[in-house]
């Protein structure tokens, strides 16, 4: 892992509330590309991504910082200040766009971790958010935020956070992307929220993926396009429902939550789209489900 590149101020300790018997996952966003609204999404959600993972006795760790994030903050304390990490999969805006609006993030003795991939050439992830978070762009600049921030860049690597292993590997997606794998007393969460399938449209994947899914008690995965939808979208980093039954179902996976909605996708679209799928994976051993907002599953 390359080591810690960046670490500001930009802002207590902050307990789980979780049952000691395991970890708790719950979506704050499941839409991808862009946020939506009105009452044909209303089911589903319309935020774009981001998960919490509660782990017993340690602090919160997030997957990803889509506009969710703005609602997992109203779930806390109001006046306590956030500790706890990001795995972030990459530094598209539909996956960091909710961090200005993290309201516990924004008070001072925050404390955050955020691992993200490693960038191309020079460079670097506090690059990135220094550049986005700023005028014109923001009213504030990123390094005005009460708080701390501590950046790690990541790719093929393997950490702790407290008492979980962390695996991660880099995935084909458009831009440098990584999924991660989260292993706690013996259970497992996959987090591959944007993955590109092959564009011939066939079943196989890279083996670094295959490493993060294999025996995984849940999957948490892109299933954005259509097959008819991909036919015209082969090379735009994501993948259909059947592909994420099939990987899921190859690996061995015992939960698949299908994510990544597309925006064009009401609640009646994702219904049939999904269902289908949902029920081709029960065939193979495999409990699918649709992610929705304001769910939570117990690993």
């Amino acid at each position: 892992m390359h080591e810690t590149i960046y670490r500001a101020f930009i802002g207590g300790s902050q307990s789980s509330d979780v049952a000691a018997d395991g970890m708790k996952v719950t979506f704050h966003g499941v839409r991808g590309s862009t946020p939506c609204h009105g009452e044909e999404i209303a089911r589903y959600g319309g935020n774009t991504s981001c998960v919490s993972l509660s782990i017993p006795g340690q602090d919160p760790v997030l997957f990803d910082l889509g506009t969710g994030l703005r609602y997992f903050g109203q779930s806390l304390p109001a006046d306590e200040p956030f500790r706890g990490t990001c795995l972030l999969s990459h530094l598209h805006w539909d996956h960091i766009q909710g961090l200005p609006f993290f309201k516990p993030f924004l008070r001072p003795g925050a404390n955050v971790t955020i691992y993200a991939p490693v960038q191309p050439g020079d460079l670097t992830v506090a690059d990135v958010f220094a550049d986005t978070i700023k005028p014109p762009l923001f009213p504030i600049h990123f390094s005005m935020f009460p708080g701390m921030v501590d950046l790690h860049e990541i790719g093929d690597d393997e950490f702790t956070i407290g008492d979980a292993r962390v695996m991660t590997r880099l995935i084909p997606h458009v831009g440098h992307t990584v999924g991660y794998r989260v292993e706690w007393q013996g259970r497992s969460v996959v987090y591959m929220s944007d993955h590109q399938m092959p564009a011939d449209g066939s079943h196989s994947a890279w083996p670094g993926v295959l490493e993060l899914c294999a025996g995984a008690d849940l999957l948490i995965h892109d299933a954005q396009y259509t097959v008819e939808e991909f036919e015209t979208k082969r090379d735009w980093g994501h993948c259909t429902p059947e592909y994420a039954v099939w990987l899921a179902a190859t690996s061995g996976v015992k939960r698949l939550a299908l994510f990544h909605h597309d925006p064009a996708h009401d609640d009646d679209d994702l219904d049939t789209i999904l269902g289908g799928a949902i029920a081709c994976a029960a065939k193979l051993g495999v409990d699918a489900f649709a992610a929705r907002e304001r769910t939570t599953v117990d690993v």
